[in-house]
């Protein structure tokens, strides 16, 4: 029987992140990971080159059912810190729009940088190697793999949750949680496009493609983002709609407004003065994608009408359905195409300082098999870090 101080389960952002930061206090440490190749979320995201981390960075970007749960681990290991990992690194990264950092090279980089971490500190990482069960004794732990049975004194779940199925995510997390009496805050897709039926497709699949930037898109709840949005052969997608998706319920509308910057009736007043000869469609494609100018003014049976001839009803009316443009999504894409799982393993039971269960010695959950989601933009792999550094600290 192989014998370990810590044995991570999974080797993602946070439990590579975790197994570093131990092994640097001289703990042994093994990473088990059931797919072949280790680091695939880090390795696809940002288009490949790994959104790493956010430089706005805080609380009040990540939903969970406790709120105050993320504060002390962001505030203990802060993007700041991560950045500076990253630049005793030589690694060279760049910021796009909104506070988010991108490797200048390739996501390989994030993730080579923390194998050196874990091979200079003595990690071992398996891959390929699943598990079959994991026993609780008065010594810790007994885990019995597909390569051999290994003792731990701790064991850490670093599993991910639910998205995305194609490079080997699985509920296997939550099962040890319930296998451990911890309750599950149930998990849904997030931070993923929204889709329509048939009956709103059959308007807006004319619009694959067409995107609007900057839209704003509000939840009934009343939160909003001003980004980038686009219309799919599915649905809805673009920054916009997949920040507001973990914010949408089943049944609820989203709140378009395709043209924020601007008070569109007082413009539309302006214009019928100012061009009272042109074309309604016309006119709105100076603010709006032709496109979807014509697409509006086609459902609103308004396309021969020149700006004259329209009264201040119908001007209120082209407005609110380009400012307040209710619509209800049917679903979204799912875990297949979602960027992290909203909900996941309870933090009540957790302890927000060490990430070690309250009531079960050892065993230590982290990163986003929590529930603890971050918005859209290096805002969950900050969270992979925090957590991931804490639990380092004590396990």
């Amino acid at each position: 029987m192989e014998q370990k101080d810590v044995v991570i389960i999974g080797a993602g952002a946070a439990g590579l992140m975790c197994a570093g930061v131990a092994g640097a206090r001289g703990r042994s440490v093994c990473v088990v990971e059931h797919t072949p190749k280790i680091g695939e979320k880090i390795r696809i995201s940002g288009g490949g080159r790994c959104n790493f981390t956010n430089i706005h960075c805080a609380p009040d970007k990540f939903l969970s059912q406790n709120t105050r749960f993320a504060t002390s681990a962001l505030s203990r290991y802060t993007q700041h810190d991560f950045i500076a990992l990253v630049e005793k690194h030589g690694i060279a990264y760049h910021e796009k729009t909104l506070g988010q950092l991108f490797c200048d090279n390739s996501a390989f980089d994030i993730i080579d940088m923390l194998v050196n971490i874990c091979n200079t500190n003595g990690v071992d990482i398996k891959t390929s190697t699943t598990i079959d069960k994991i026993e609780k004794n008065d010594d810790g732990f007994v885990i019995s793999t597909s390569s051999g049975i290994i003792a731990a004194k701790s064991v850490v779940i670093a599993t991910g949750g639910l998205s995305i199925p194609k490079i080997g995510a699985t509920p296997f997390g939550y099962e040890i949680a319930k296998q451990f009496g911890l309750n599950i805050i149930p998990p849904r897709a997030a931070l993923v496009p929204l889709t329509f039926a048939p009956d709103i497709l059959s308007y807006t699949k004319e619009l694959s493609g067409v995107s609007v930037d900057p839209a704003r898109v509000t939840s009934e709840n009343g939160t909003h983002f001003d980004e980038g949005m686009l219309f799919t052969h599915k649905g809805v997608s673009g920054p916009a709609i997949i920040q507001i998706s973990s914010y949408w319920n089943y049944g609820e509308d989203v709140i378009l407004n395709l043209a924020p910057s601007i008070d569109v009736l007082s413009w539309l007043k302006t214009q019928r003065t100012a061009q009272a000869k042109s074309m309604l469609h016309t006119v709105l494609a100076d603010i709006l994608p032709k496109r979807l100018a014509q697409s509006i003014v086609d459902d609103m049976t308004l396309s021969n009408a020149r700006m004259g001839d329209l009264s201040d009803k119908i001007l209120n009316d082209v407005a609110a359905h380009i400012q307040n443009w209710r619509i209800k999504p049917s679903g979204s894409e799912g875990y297949k195409t979602a960027e992290v799982t909203l909900g996941g393993v309870d933090t009540d039971a957790i302890s927000s300082k060490t990430f070690e269960c309250k009531n079960v010695t050892g065993l230590y959950f982290i990163g986003e098999v929590l529930d603890v989601t971050g918005h859209l933009g290096g805002y969950n792999f900050q969270w992979a870090w925090s957590s991931g550094w804490c639990a380092g600290q004590y396990v």
